[in-house]
């Protein structure tokens, strides 16, 4: 749909909750209104400390290009970790400093626990694209008997929306879908697959297709991805949850990673679920009605979704226009201003993903996420959207423009001794301290999450005690470090890259583990060990006293190519494995899904 026609459309008529309240009744404006007042101040506040305290420390001796270039840097990249401490204090906060944790982040949820009969009908749709289709439609599968075993599955439906475009892999998912349908029984009638002949609009369009065409006979669809997993009851939860607040048009989970055999995505997961928790229960606190949509494992209300959140063509040429790649925080922000409301369930429990198995795999991803993200660039003026939504907008801009800017400020840092600074008189002792400070707050949602665990009756036991927590944590935390070095210069070239033409490819996911070759390895990643020798050949000609304190940020360029391949061996990944090292609570008490999908998936 074009631009200028999503800009025309009128929203969805009022809700008939009090002016007072927020579309669903939920919240008092007015209390959301304070809480982002204070988010703000405290956002406002830290920045404006680090950038003065920055200032101090480069115009010590004098303002150089160096020291101009290096605060331009800081200023675009430090709001993404300043906003990641204060929702994870205010995360860790709600969940152990007030009375009712849910009350005070989610008071949505609690619908979901009372066990109300289910009057709705739910769609529950993978979108699948050149996919492993036996591992698909099994997960899929799996889904429908555990919502069957609850008592509340004839009210459910289940489709396989392909966009495949490989004849072969289509065929495959033909014979695994008609196997399945084969042993279904009386339920058979519930569950259908189609493939579409043209991926028109990718993920989003095979979405809008779904709705135009079956979505009338269902009050809800809940979006699976090809390496989704829910339970049952965790469905039913959302749905309840759905069917009590009517004005709520989108309901998203907090999704996990499952039990992972990749080194690499057991390391990535343990980080990402403990930075998630305490973050997300921050960031509802505040957001509330316009939360965030992750674009599948949510419970999405199908009569607005169609008719309100259509997506619009962005106009003009180059990688910015055209088709919209990260469609899913747009749906939030049209569907907000259709007067319904997107809330976020910060629990875990039952609902699950699969991460990528390798650094070339997130790489990869990463760039996709990227190119989608910047194409809201051409979004902030939408009109009659929520302020909140277009914030989201915003920060989802933010969380990549920053990458660039990280790394030219740690490429002019190892250049800066030829600023002709005198620095006898540098007051190194203040850098240092402010380098520390930002180093907690970059990694403050992690270790919030971590102490959340730790404050937790049960938490550390469920985790396989003290010591396995303990050193995973810290694996992880080095993993993290090397992480970033290893997949941001990757990403800030393909930035710099965009006004020039280059795209993300659109394909199927390798979700499997796997080792990266040597040849694949250097083929991707020798651009950042480049970058890496440049930085420490620097550093060691102009300052080697910069080279050890750098290295938590700086030695992931140099060995990303032994990193990519060491995270993807198979050897690392059993040794993880046999000492339950990163290990997640779903390994030590597995949820019949997990336990089911590992019985039933081929080698």
């Amino acid at each position: 749909m074009p631009l200028d026609l999503i800009q025309s459309q009128e929203p969805g008529q009022p809700s008939q909750a009090s002016l007072d309240m927020t579309p669903a009744g939920i919240q008092r404006r007015d209390v959301l209104t304070r809480r982002r007042i204070l988010v703000f101040t405290l956002n406002a506040i830290t920045y404006l400390v680090l950038m003065t305290w920055l200032a101090s420390v480069l115009g010590h001796g004098g303002w150089s290009v160096f020291d101009i270039l290096i605060f331009a840097g800081f200023a675009m990249a430090a709001p993404w970790s300043v906003l990641g401490l204060w929702n994870a204090i205010i995360g860790v906060w709600a969940l152990h400093g007030s009375q009712d944790p849910v009350a005070a982040v989610a008071p949505h949820a609690a619908a979901g626990n009372v066990a109300t009969p289910i009057s709705t009908r739910t769609a529950i749709i993978m979108t699948i694209y050149n996919e492993d289709a036996a591992r698909a439609i099994t997960r899929l599968a799996i889904v429908k008997e555990s919502v069957d075993a609850t008592g509340e599955g004839a009210l459910f439906s289940y489709f396989v929306l392909s966009d495949t475009s490989d004849a072969t892999i289509a065929k495959a998912e033909e014979d695994e879908f008609a196997r399945w349908k084969a042993g279904a029984g009386a339920s058979a009638e519930r569950i259908f697959y189609r493939r579409r002949t043209s991926n028109e609009g990718y993920k989003a369009g095979n979405v809008r297709e779904f709705c135009e065409t079956y979505g009338s006979g269902y009050e809800f669809m809940l979006p699976l991805d090809a390496d989704s997993l829910m339970s049952g009851q965790a469905i039913l939860r959302m749905v309840r949850t759905g069917q009590a607040w009517p004005r709520i048009g989108i309901l998203q989970s907090l999704v996990v990673g499952a039990p992972a055999k990749s080194g690499f995505a057991r390391m990535f997961q343990f980080g990402m679920r403990h930075a998630m928790r305490p973050y997300t229960s921050g960031a509802a606190w505040w957001n509330g009605d316009c939360g965030p949509y992750w674009g599948h494992n949510a419970l999405v209300r199908i009569a607005p979704f169609r008719e309100y959140c259509h997506l619009p063509v962005l106009p003009g040429k180059g990688p910015l226009s055209g088709l919209i790649l990260s469609h899913d925080q747009v749906e939030a922000v049209l569907m907000r201003r259709a007067g319904f409301e997107v809330r976020v369930l910060p629990q875990e429990g039952g609902s699950w993903e699969d991460n990528p198995p390798t650094l070339t795999e997130f790489s990869r991803r990463d760039t996709r996420w990227c190119q989608g993200n910047l194409q809201y660039l051409k979004l902030l003026n939408l009109k009659n959207i929520e302020p909140m939504s277009r914030f989201q907008l915003i920060w989802a801009i933010m969380m990549f423009i920053g990458i660039p800017a990280w790394t030219l400020i740690i490429a002019l840092i190892a250049l800066k001794p030829l600023d002709g600074e005198d620095y006898a008189h540098f007051p190194a002792a203040s850098a240092l301290g402010l380098y520390m400070v930002f180093m907690l707050m970059y990694l403050s949602p992690k270790l919030a999450g971590y102490a959340d665990v730790a404050l937790t009756k049960g938490g550390l036991a469920s985790y396989g005690g003290a010591w396995r927590f303990a050193a995973g944590m810290l694996i992880e935390v080095v993993f993290a470090l090397l992480l970033s070095a290893a997949t941001t210069f990757r990403t800030a070239i393909f930035v710099l890259g965009l006004p020039f033409g280059i795209v993300a490819a659109w394909s199927g996911q390798s979700r499997d583990a796997h080792r990266v070759a040597l040849d694949e390895a250097i083929t991707r990643l020798w651009p950042p060990t480049l970058f890496g020798l440049c930085i420490f050949g620097a550093a060691l000609i102009l300052a080697p006293s910069l080279i050890m304190p750098s290295l938590p940020l700086t030695l992931g360029y140099l060995i990303a190519v032994p990193f990519a391949m060491f995270t993807s061996s198979a050897g690392l990944g059993e040794w993880l494995q046999r000492y339950h090292l990163c290990a997640i609570p779903e390994e030590f008490e597995t949820p019949w899904e997990i336990s089911a999908f590992e019985a039933r998936r081929r080698p």
